[in-house]
Parts: structure tokens; sequence; C-alpha cells
């Protein structure tokens, strides 16, 4: 048996822990709650109405929020948390990875530049023993239904990849790890191997998907709604404005990926895709014309709301906190916009993206001439935002692996 520590409570730890049952592991969770968390964890499948079709559950070893306790024994660590607070906890538990063996350190969602954030605690650490890993699509559309106890499927993807380094290690990444937390169970998410982390933090899934929708929610209903039951529901009620904004994000991100792929020819960017091949390769399915067709043909996205919250004045906002802003625009769209620069690209729907996220957040991104302000508190705060300037890089070149 291998030991493996989950890092973070969020929906998809809900979701590995019992998936991982009956594996090779020994499975242990990193949390800052663990009075909160059953040593059982379970996890039921429901299709769109609510019915469950299937209920899954795993034992965890340990559950402490003491790094000194998981990580020195740890052979694999995945994290299950917001990308925005990857880089914060990778630099806690760095100091108690172990020296003597060989350690596994992977996300199932690696948006955001996740090979540069390992790479920065092993720079910082002198660790020389690291094989990094991240999936470039949640294998699952998940959620919780009692935080510490009971996670929720809607349903899975019916293939996803995952970028491993050093590049021969993906067979046996895929083989303990990867197979065992959907296809072993379902037949389907089979995962196969990028050559690049590159395509991961390009992804046009998360980063372009909820931030084109929520500038869209705010332009036809503007910034609060009276009632939490007026509020649309976030893919069900998908309309033609979100899906044009979400179409045109996806150029800009067209044109980034495009003159990246030029420069580079002798690389494999096979998944660096635009919105819809991305779709229709994870669910492996054609039938979904355009952007607003993906969403509301969609059994496994139906069912998730917005993020809204009350506010002062005892209306409904979107959550400014919520990881559609803290992931999306500080590990998503900022980075792309930074590269763009870097390429010489205009980006007119990204810069109105972080436009609009400025007001939202009472914070500043650009300038008058929609330059990025790398040096804006707002941005350079420490490790709350992940251009790639603050790694050290200076062109693209020192962001392809």
């Amino acid at each position: 048996m291998k030991n493996l520590v989950v890092c973070g409570g969020g929906s998809s730890a809900h979701t590995l822990i019992p998936l991982l049952n009956h594996s090779e592991f020994n499975v242990s969770l990193y949390t800052s709650r663990p009075e909160s968390w059953s040593k059982t964890v379970s996890l039921e499948w429901l299709n769109p109405s609510g019915e469950v079709l299937g209920v899954y559950s795993g034992e965890l070893e340990a559950v402490s929020d003491s790094p000194r306790e998981l990580f020195p024994s740890a052979d694999y660590i995945v994290f299950c948390m917001p990308v925005h607070q990857y880089r914060k906890c990778l630099h806690e538990i760095a100091p108690y990875l172990a020296r003597d063996k060989q350690v596994f350190i992977g996300t199932v969602y690696g948006q955001g530049g996740w090979n540069w954030m390992v790479d920065e605690i092993k720079k910082e650490q002198g660790l020389t023993n690291i094989v990094t890993f991240a999936f470039g699509l949640i294998p699952w559309i998940c959620r919780i239904r009692e935080y510490g106890h009971t996670g929720i499927t809607y349903g899975f993807k019916e293939r996803t990849y995952a970028a491993v380094h050093p590049n021969e290690y993906f067979e046996q990444v895929r083989k303990e790890f990867f197979d065992q937390i959907c296809f072993r169970w379902f037949g389907i998410g089979k995962t196969e191997q990028s050559e690049n982390f590159l395509s991961l933090t390009l992804s046009v899934d998360n980063q372009i998907i909820h931030t084109s929708r929520c500038l869209g929610l705010y332009k036809v209903y503007g910034k609060t709604w009276n009632r939490q039951e007026d509020v649309p529901w976030f893919y069900k009620d998908y309309d033609d404005l979100s899906a044009d904004l979400l179409g045109d994000l996806d150029k800009d991100y067209s044109a980034i990926r495009e003159a990246i792929k030029a420069m580079y020819p002798e690389k494999d960017f096979r998944f660096m895709l635009d919105y819809l091949s991305l779709d229709r390769y994870s669910y492996n399915a054609d039938e979904n014309e355009n952007i607003k067709d993906s969403f509301l043909n969609s059994v496994t996205l139906c069912s998730i709301g917005t993020p809204v919250v009350k506010n002062a004045a005892g209306k409904w906002e979107l959550d400014r906190n919520y990881r559609f802003f803290m992931d999306d625009i500080y590990y998503g769209n900022c980075i792309a916009k930074w590269m763009a620069e870097q390429l010489g690209i205009k980006t007119p729907t990204i810069d109105e993206i972080l436009r609009w996220a400025e007001d939202v957040r009472g914070e500043k991104f650009l300038d008058k001439n929609d330059h990025l302000i790398v040096d804006s508190p707002d941005l350079c705060e420490p490790l709350k935002s992940g251009l790639p300037c603050y790694y050290g890089f200076k062109t693209i070149q020192d962001c392809v692996d």
C-alpha cells in the first residue's frame, strides 16, 4: 500500500476519496477543518432529476491540519481545492516532503500554471525527487451535499487528459491513480497524455466559461437580484449573450494558442483546443452545433446554480470571492492577458472582462491603454495571482515546458 494525501476539502475531494476505495492507497486528508470530517466519506451519483443511481464510500486513514503529521510518509499528494489556494498550500507542505523517495504531486485541475507552482517549491526547498502531474479536465461534475460526509456527482466525462513530468512516468501514474478514480468504476473517463502543461494552463474550460457567463449575467440583469429565486441557473438558463461572449473570449485565447503553436511547430499541442472542440472531446459527442447548445443539452451541468451572496442592502449579487473570480481571473484571464502582451496580440474580450472584474472587486488590473499593471497591489500581492512574471519569467519561451 502507498500513502496518498488529499489536500483540501473541495467538492472534488468528496468525490475522489470514495472513488479511491479498494485502490492501492491508504488515503488521508489535509484540511483546515479536520473536526468536520467523518472517517467514512460517501458519494452519491445522481441523474438530472435527483434520482440516486449509485452510492460509493471510502475510508480516511487520518485527517489533520498538521503538515508534519501527514506529508513525511506521503507517496502521492493530490490537490482538491480552488486554484488560487494551490501555491499557499504548496509552500505550507514543502518543508515536510520526503527526500529519500519519489513523491508524486498533482491536482485534479491543472489551470493556472500548476507546473510553475510546483517548480517554485522544488527550487526553494531543493527537491529533486518530485513527479508533477495534473488533469486538464476534472473527470466528473461534482458538488457537496454535506461537508466532510457526503459528495454528489452528476456524471463523468467520457475522456480527459493529463500532463506528467517527467513524461516517462505517465503510464505509472495512469495505472496507479488516473484509472482508479473514474474508468475503473464507470468504464469511461480514460485519461490521455498531454505532452505539456501549457495546454492545461491555456485550457478553454473553466476560465473562459465562468467569467464570460458572469459578465453575461451582469449585462442582462445588472449587479443584483431582489430575491434569490430570481437568480438564473448558471447553465440551465444559458442565453445567447453569454454564448456570444464565450465565443469572443475563445477567439482571444485561440489567437494566443495559435501564435504559440506557430512558434513551436515541433511540439505536440493537440490539447490546445477551442471551446467546442474541447467540449466534443470530453463528452465524445458531436451533437452540439454551437456554444449555447453545449450547455442547454448537458445532463451533467443543468443542476448547477449561480454563486450569489446576500449584500448589506438585502439583495443578491455574484459572490466576488468565489472561485469564478479568484481562480478564473487571477489564475486564468490575467495569465492569458500577460501572454497576449508578450505576443503583441489584442484581446478585446479579455480586456472587457478584466474591466468588469475591476469594478466588481474594487481593484485595478489594467492601465488606461488596457495593459496589465503587473506591479498593481491588486495583482502582485504574494501568491494572489499567477502571472508568469511573478515566477521570474520574462518571455513566452520561459513559459513553454
